[in-house]
């Protein structure tokens, strides 16, 4: 029998359905036009970002039998280097979820656009209704943990459907001389291949979701990695058969001129009527997947703040363990970046955010995929020499692939990155400073 707290848990299949969910946002839809240009040769970058998620979310699963409390990389990482690497994860995975939750909603009033045409023409409008999005999905998320979770359960079981249509469907419309030649951009196969592992990166953030509410998961070593793993090899099958599925449909040149290509595809082998389907389907999985980030941009300052790392305002819970202040600070500074860049125009805003979220989420990878090691070596934790060769050869890779991936991305990119993960100096000397007075 379930314990009365157990009950206002999530378990097995609510926690692989957030990991799903946050993984099959809005880069999933888009990320065919992009690969467009790279050819065939974008297959094998999914490849390489599949093998990598894998190693990391195998780490993200060790570490979450070890820590069973909330936090995920921010915990993980200052347990195993200190206070001041915790905080430069926590700061910069927080920028990644607030900034990328601007870019969510404004991708899926892109999609709506394709039922109320106003959305595209009147920039004013298309800005507030994304703002309601925020705000909206912001409001649930300051209900309970459990009803997340269902709304999770019940928009991932949504929007994967066009994923699984293409995945399996779509082949009957292949044509294999979409993919020839191999690697179409100009670049050396190497190049092109780091280029489209750092660009498919985006699709698979939120592989580690499961493990930052863990203190609000039912039995959490055993459900967190088996929710990890699940959710992630359920992911990277649908995304890459419904991306090849999509270049086997459409022409590369096509492709490329594509801002919707899964409607687009649709059309072609279906008709209008299913590429109106489809386009509802991408924008639920746009708003499913900001119902998950805004869960994870409360949690994360929140489990920091407990730590005194972050300013005591994120800390403070309601009587159903809900970071109000911490959601409601987020999605105001989500609001500010919707509202101050409604006029630069969907694909250049979405296009520099997106990557801007993955190297901050790269960081955190790069450290938690050395936390196990770094504790085993310090003798932390009880470890002997097998374990030690195990978590190494698990760490290794998942490291040299997130390194890997940050040099796919562009150096403007990589220069805000930096200035935003500086900002964070200041609040972390007046959080240690805070946490010193009597």
């Amino acid at each position: 029998m379930n314990k009365p707290a157990d009950r206002k848990k999530i378990g097995l299949w609510p926690s692989t359905s957030l990991v799903v969910g946050n993984m099959t946002g809005s880069g999933i839809f888009l990320l065919p036009a992009s690969l467009a240009i790279y050819g065939g040769i974008s297959v094998f970058g999914w490849v390489f970002t599949m093998l990598g998620s894998l190693f990391l979310a195998l780490v993200f699963s060790r570490l979450s039998r070890i820590f069973t409390k909330s936090g995920g990389p921010f915990t993980y990482t200052r347990e195993g280097f200190g206070d001041f690497a915790g905080f430069l994860v926590a700061w910069g995975y927080w920028i990644s979820t607030w900034c990328g939750n601007a870019a969510i909603s404004v991708a899926g009033v892109g999609y709506l656009s394709f039922f109320i045409p106003a959305l595209k023409e009147h920039q004013i409008l298309s800005a507030g209704v994304a703002i309601v999005a925020i705000w909206l999905f912001t409001y649930i998320n300051t209900k309970s943990i459990r009803k997340v979770g269902m709304v999770q359960l019940v928009t991932t079981v949504l929007k994967i459907l066009p994923l699984v249509l293409f995945g399996t469907i779509g082949f009957l419309h292949f044509n294999p001389a979409h993919f020839s030649p191999l690697n179409l951009s100009g670049e050396p196969a190497f190049d092109a291949l780091t280029t489209t592992a750092a660009l498919t990166l985006w699709a698979f953030l939120g592989l580690e979701s499961a493990t930052i509410p863990s203190g609000q998961v039912k039995d959490p070593s055993r459900t967190i990695p088996r929710a990890t793993i699940l959710g992630i090899s359920i992911t990277a099958l649908l995304f890459i058969s419904s991306t090849v599925a999509i270049m086997g449909i459409m022409s590369p040149a096509d492709l490329q001129q594509s801002a919707a290509p899964f409607a687009d595809a649709a059309q072609i082998i279906w008709g209008a009527r299913a590429s109106g389907l489809i386009a509802a389907g991408a924008a639920i999985a746009c708003f499913g997947a900001l119902n998950g980030w805004i869960l994870i941009q409360g949690q994360i300052p929140m489990a920091a703040a407990r730590e005194k790392l972050f300013p005591p305002a994120f800390k403070r819970v309601t009587g159903k363990g809900v970071p109000v202040p911490g959601l409601l600070i987020s999605s105001a500074l989500a609001t500010v970046l919707v509202g101050f860049n409604y006029t630069r125009g969907l694909v250049e805003m979405f296009s520099f955010i997106i990557m801007l979220s993955t190297l901050s989420c790269l960081l955190p990878y790069l450290f938690s995929s050395l936390v196990e090691v770094s504790l085993c070596l310090r003798k932390r934790i009880s470890c002997k020499r097998k374990g030690l060769i195990t978590a190494g050869a698990i760490a290794l890779p998942a490291f040299l692939y997130a390194a890997w991936a940050v040099t796919g991305l562009e150096s403007e990119v990589i220069l805000w990155g930096a200035i935003l993960l500086s900002a964070g100096i200041p609040v972390f000397a007046y959080s240690k400073y805070l946490s010193k007075k009597p």
